[in-house]
């Protein structure tokens, strides 16, 4: 089991299986979700993901015109996951809220137009200039 949670620790997730994917996102959502030039994020079926603790929902639509329901903490402001209507099965957790340096680097980079030109995402990753959620291996 992993454990997630924001800045002051009122925000907690249990997380009971391995994520199915992870995903390096330079979409501008992202980038002002993060504050940093891209988010990384662990999408984990949502039956292996117990939450608790308070939060305060942000609903973003995205260029796709479906929302991306954020969850941040009331207190710190850390957003801590979010609930893609794009993958309703799915909840993606913000790789920093696991504080775990061992944790699995991305294997898909998406919305690449917009990523900053001195990042770079390397090793074996997918690129996609925009999304690729909906054709994304999902384990």
């Amino acid at each position: 089991m992993t454990h997630a949670q924001c800045a002051c620790g009122s925000l907690r997730l249990l997380l009971r299986a391995p994520s199915k994917m992870v995903v390096a996102c330079h979409c501008l959502a992202c980038q002002r979700r993060t504050g940093a030039p891209f988010g990384v994020n662990a999408f984990y079926a949502i039956e292996t993901v117990e939450i608790s603790g308070p939060s305060t929902e942000f609903v973003h639509v995205g260029e796709s015109g479906r929302n991306v329901r954020m969850f941040f903490c009331p207190t710190c402001g850390s957003t801590v996951y979010w609930k893609p209507d794009a993958l309703p099965s799915m909840i993606g957790v913000a790789v920093g809220a696991l504080a775990d340096p061992d944790f699995p680097a991305p294997a898909i980079s998406v919305f690449e137009r917009s990523k900053h030109h001195w990042v770079n995402v390397e090793g074996q990753v997918a690129h996609f200039p925009a999304s690729a959620m909906r054709d994304a291996p999902l384990g």
